[in-house]
């Protein structure tokens, strides 16, 4: 191709599993607007106005192909009740749960997104991320899976002897959670979002065997998407992806995010011509490469998984660590704009 196209335009024509001009690239920044303005990180996402600023100001100074409408993960937890610990170097936690005892579940109600402040302070950022765009670049909302959420709901091992031992209160927690989780993703949708990212770790085998994926959380992930009023892309966070990779396709997502442990190869051969491949930088080895290092991993990426379309170049977590520093993000920006061309 000859003309360049919009970002817009080329991630489109990577979800359609197609060559655009170059390989779009996702810097997924959540925090790094905060050092932008000189504020603090809890100060940075008090005010959806800075949140906008600082995306706008971190694609301007790296070019890559979208703008990020998450804030912190925990909030989802937090819009039940749940507690959220702030830290000075890195993304907000989920403290303690609000789902202390099992029979808790069945008083869990799912919150209302734009009745609910930190919910929507994120529809506020996304609406104003789609105002400043314009329609050249998409903009990425994010909605935990209904199987992954109770991890911060009620904690790790509290969930998983709820998965294993109560299938009754594992079901009414999965209803409630798929109410949540279609009208969040909705509710962003209608803010502006061009796609939100279902992330799903406990999708990965490198978590919960395959077989009960399948059996328990595969059918919440078709719920949710079949309901979604646009597209999704599918993220196990880090985990790998390939060996529940037809029943991802199957769900209905229009991308998959995998992991730095996978051969992109061998699952963008999987993939091909059916779901685009999103990823796999390794954000924490991110944070002491070279420049050098840098346009190396871009390197390799690019010619696993460019071929033919259908890759979008990312990280392998969806959230970049606050310790990157910018010359390492623009190493792989220019890298890509050196390796990633089509024609």
């Amino acid at each position: 191709m000859s003309a360049a196209m919009t970002s817009m335009e080329r991630v489109l024509t990577s979800l359609s599993c197609r060559e655009p001009d170059r390989v779009p690239f996702f810097l997924l920044l959540t925090m790094h607007g905060a050092r932008e303005l000189g504020l603090s990180i809890r100060e940075y996402f008090s005010k959806a106005e800075q949140v906008v600023e600082g995306q706008l100001r971190m694609r301007a100074k790296y070019g890559h192909d979208c703008l990020y409408g998450l804030l912190y993960g925990a909030a989802e937890a937090e819009a039940f009740g749940g507690e959220v610990i702030w830290y000075d170097d890195g993304p907000p936690n989920s403290g303690c749960p609000v789902i202390s005892r099992p029979e808790d579940i069945l008083r869990l109600e799912p919150p209302l997104p734009e009745e609910t402040p930190c919910l929507r302070r994120m529809l506020e950022v996304i609406a104003g991320l789609k105002e400043r765009a314009c329609g050249e670049a998409p903009v990425i909302g994010v909605a935990i899976a209904p199987f992954s959420l109770p991890v911060m709901q009620m904690g790790f091992p509290a969930y998983i002897e709820l998965l294993y031992r109560q299938p009754e209160l594992f079901s009414r927690l999965m209803a409630v959670n798929q109410t949540f989780c279609v009208a969040w993703a909705n509710a962003q949708f209608r803010a502006g979002a061009t796609a939100v990212c279902y992330f799903d770790p406990l999708a990965s085998p490198d978590i919960i065997p395959p077989d009960m994926y399948r059996r328990c959380g595969l059918p919440p992930a078709r719920h949710c998407l079949s309901r979604f009023s646009g597209p999704a892309v599918i993220h196990l966070a880090s985990g790998r992806c390939l060996p529940v990779i037809e029943e991802l396709a199957a769900a209905g997502a229009a991308a998959v995010g995998i992991s730095v442990l996978e051969d992109m190869a061998a699952v963008k051969a999987a993939c091909k011509g059916r779901i685009t491949v999103a990823g796999n930088l390794n954000g924490i080895a991110m944070r002491r490469w070279t420049e050098e290092q840098a346009e190396a991993e871009v390197k390799k990426a690019v010619a696993a998984a460019a071929p033919g379309g259908g890759f979008i170049l990312a990280d392998n977590h969806g959230e970049i660590p606050w310790q990157v520093q910018e010359e390492t993000l623009a190493a792989v920006a220019a890298a890509v704009r050196k390796w990633g061309r089509y024609s």
